[in-house]
């Protein structure tokens, strides 16, 4: 039997819920924390505020351009109004601040105690100034063209993200004419971070930035005139793809012409040096059609995510977590035929406490064994370097039938995708896009094998994607069956996403967008009248995010009947909770720890029946209704325990990396540095693997 700590009693009705976009603010400000902690080594702390910028740049990129075209038109759209963006750009204008504060007032000065310096050019000596000098003549000068601005040479295109000089220039160019603004690209295969040699170094490991060498000779750069204002800048454009698929015969070609225009999209933020004039940032904004909220003002580098090339190149032990190694799978023996295996019953693999290369060694030995016929797989994020599909395409040259359904759409992976898909068609495997207006977000590998008379299946479904890389940061539920139930049901949404046909009656899993949203509505209202009946009942559900209106007005019913509800909501979470008498019996807790949340795992209890799913769905309105998602039940009865104890029970216990939502929308760490012991879940996992792995070493 599971043992959950409890809340309180219920109450009636009535609730308004979170800001959607506010929430994932919050969510970056416990990222930010991390950064700020000084129990966490130093280059840890930079990695998270690196961290925490490149989430501000996709909140950008996805998130701002619907309150921005409210509040240029003056009238609202939707949900977006002029005051949801001025509302908006004060909370992430702080954060930008607080960022920055952190950065030069903290981490600046705590990696000069470790000797490690990023020299400004007000701060070199000569012999580093003559080095920096060499440098930029040898590596920079070359890749640079300044583009002085008239008629003829119009404002150029300026890429998403990309780093940019514009200067002021006085006295007249070659032609006498007076045009005064001039714009540098910088290449962007130049890296941000350069190391200076020991030999002008002195005691210090010195490091200098880009943006500081290109300053430091934008005179040069101009012969004649001279240089008056000038600063760094960078605009970062909307980006989410919008293809309408109704009306293109070919996916794959529509999104890479999309991926075309993608760095080109509407300006949405601008950001330059803190010391830039009004002139030039007014003449910025008015290039890109910015209101000055847009404007943000940085005191330092105006991309702080490039930082994190410090960690690779300092790279020092003292300064990283202890290095953690993944044990191989506790329920896997190294070099035991997984079919065999399987036979016996089914197997979970927790990631990244237990290494991704069970999933890998599953599919190796399909692709290897002469008796495997056929593998199907789905494909949404696996990077561009993928040993996954290096196996597949050795599967294809063996002989076996090889179907892909590879996600064209997976956003700020398209390019990678669609070279994936021509690269497995151009070899002969079967490769299909999903369904039409739909995501395909389900994680699944279904294998078929002849065995004597008959075809046997064997199955991988996961919570979170195919890529080798993120397995090893993120953590989620690998799970491996030879059910025939559950196998038929997987091989039947294969055959749904390639021929379209009608779906069976599935009997182990639920599918968005058919039942999925339905299902889980129900099974929290069933929960509510038994609950209302004096029954003890139980809801637990970790996610990455919760938006979900349905779901969430289901929750409060659920709540308001008596059920006891805990939510463990990695990220926007729009349902308060605590709100006297109308939330009393909901608590929602986020866990910020050293690896990325990512598992969703529901846990539902009606007196003495237990019942548990995990699944690739966050609880959002797009990943019920938008998109194809797996749920799944667990139905090994030790499985099911291990889940609840590892992925629900020692998030809701830890008084380390949790944060606890308040009925206001804040969110309060539940417990500070220095306050007694304290007990992180990953901490406690990976303690619990190293020690498995080390029984499995000696044994």
């Amino acid at each position: 039997m599971s043992h959950f700590p409890v809340s309180l009693p219920a109450a009636p009705p009535a609730v308004q819920f979170l800001d959607r976009d506010h929430s994932i603010l919050a969510f970056n400000e416990r990222v930010l924390d991390w950064a700020r902690r000084a129990d966490v080594p130093l280059l840890e702390r930079l990695r998270f505020l690196c961290i925490v910028s490149s989430n501000l740049d996709e909140f950008f990129e996805v998130r701002a351009a619907l309150h921005l075209t409210a509040a240029q038109a003056h009238e609202q759209k939707g949900l977006y109004t002029a005051e949801s963006f001025e509302a908006l750009a004060e909370a992430a204008h702080a954060m930008v601040a607080r960022q920055y504060a952190l950065y030069n007032d903290e981490l600046m000065p705590a990696f000069e105690k470790q000797g490690i310096k990023v020299v400004s050019h007000g701060d070199r000596n000569p012999a580093q100034r003559r080095w920096v000098h060499a440098y930029f003549e040898r590596e920079v000068r070359p890749l640079l063209v300044p583009v002085g601005l008239d008629p003829s040479h119009p404002f150029p295109q300026v890429a998403n993200k990309s780093l940019n000089f514009i200067v002021r220039l006085g006295g007249r160019d070659a032609f006498g004419r007076e045009n005064d603004i001039a714009i540098v690209k910088v290449p962007r295969v130049l890296p941000r971070l350069i190391p200076m040699p020991d030999k002008v170094s002195g005691k210090h490991r010195c490091f200098v930035s880009l943006s500081s060498v290109i300053r430091a000779h934008l005179g040069e750069l101009f012969p004649g005139r001279e240089v008056g204002q000038f600063s760094q800048f960078r605009v970062t454009r909307h980006s989410d793809l919008a293809v309408d698929e109704d009306d293109v015969k070919n996916l794959r070609t529509a999104l890479r012409l999309g991926l075309e225009q993608r760095h080109y999209g509407q300006a949405v933020r601008l950001e330059v040096s803190a010391g830039c004039s009004e002139h030039l940032s007014g003449f910025l904004l008015r290039q890109f059609n910015l209101p000055a909220a847009s404007l943000y003002r940085v005191q330092g580098p105006v991309n702080l995510y490039r930082l994190t090339q410090l960690v690779d190149l300092v790279n020092d032990p003292r300064l990283l977590f202890p290095p953690y190694k993944a044990c191989y799978p506790t329920q896997l023996v190294p070099g035991e035929s997984f079919f065999e295996r399987l036979k016996r019953g089914d197997v979970s693999i927790h990631q990244p406490f237990e290494s991704f290369d069970g999933v890998l060694d599953f599919l190796r030995e399909a692709v290897n064994d002469p008796q495997v016929l056929a593998i199907k797989q789905t494909i949404y994020r696996t990077g561009s370097d993928s040993e996954l599909m290096v196996l597949l395409r050795e599967a294809v040259r063996r002989g076996k039938e090889v179907m892909v359904v590879l996600e064209l759409k997976a956003r700020f992976d398209e390019e990678a995708n669609i070279n994936w898909a021509e690269m497995l068609e151009s070899i002969g495997a079967q490769v299909v896009y999903g369904v039409v207006g739909l995501k395909t977000h389900a994680k699944m590998l279904l294998v078929t094998r002849r065995e004597g008379q008959h075809l046997k299946r064997y199955a991988h479904l996961s919570t979170g994607n195919y890529n080798p890389t993120t397995a090893r940061l993120y953590t989620d539920v690998s799970y491996l069956s030879a059910d025939p139930a559950l196998t038929a049901d997987i091989d039947n949404v294969f055959v749904h996403l390639a021929s379209q046909s009608k779906l069976p009656r599935l009997h182990r899993l639920l599918l968005a967008p058919f039942q999925l949203h339905r299902k889980l509505i129900e099974k929290i209202d069933s929960l509510g009248e038994a609950a209302a009946l004096g029954k003890e009942t139980r809801i637990v559900a970790k996610m990455n995010a919760l938006t979900d209106e349905a779901l969430m007005l289901a929750l409060i019913r659920a709540g308001q009947s008596g059920v006891k509800i805990d939510l463990v909501v990695r990220g926007a979470c729009m349902l308060p909770a605590q709100v006297p008498g109308v939330t009393d019996n909901i608590r929602v807790r986020s866990v910020i720890g050293r690896f990325l949340e990512h598992s969703r795992v529901f846990y539902f209890r009606d007196a003495g029946e237990e019942t548990l799913y995990l699944s690739s769905a966050d609880w959002m309105n797009r990943n019920m209704l938008r998109r194809v998602e797996l749920t799944w039940t667990v139905t090994d009865p030790l499985i099911r325990q291990r889940i609840i104890d590892e992925c629900l029970v020692a998030y809701l216990h830890d008084s380390q990396d949790a944060w606890d939502l308040q009925p206001d929308g804040t969110y309060l760490r539940v417990s500070e540095p220095g306050q007694g012991e304290q007990h992180g879940a990953q901490d406690a996992l990976m303690a619990r693997y190293a020690v498995s792995s080390s029984v499995r070493s000696l044994g």
